[in-house]
């Protein structure tokens, strides 16, 4: 169970690391798909930053305070529920998978580390 959970979560922080740095590069990429599900461009700067910062509590919690990075994989949760959530009112279906790729990860975690 602590293999699952190290490689999941490993792969949770690389994911929203990775989105993270495209938000806040304004990749054009992320500025078609926010513009898709009318999310305002000047939001980039608040999402990619909260998306680090799960990223960054994961790896604190990895590092050995679980409590924080069970906070993160809860924060991140909700964080990706909103997403899919926006592309689901936007009818934006044809983008849902990375959200909800990255909210199966998100929720994976949590599951693991509560599990751990």
């Amino acid at each position: 169970m602590l293999t699952a959970y190290l490689i999941v979560t490993s792969i949770t922080i690389l994911f929203n690391a990775g989105i993270a740095a495209a938000d806040l590069a304004r990749a054009k990429f992320v500025l078609a798909n926010s513009a898709a599900v009318q999310v305002p461009a000047s939001w980039l700067p608040m999402l990619g930053s909260l998306k680090a910062a799960g990223a960054i509590g994961l790896l604190v919690g990895l590092m050995g305070v679980r409590f924080i990075g069970i906070a993160a994989a809860i924060g991140l949760v909700l964080f990706y529920v909103g997403a899919v959530i926006a592309h689901v009112r936007a009818r934006q279906y044809a983008t849902l998978t990375a959200p909800g790729l990255f909210l199966g990860f998100a929720a994976a975690t949590l599951a693991l580390g509560l599990g751990t």
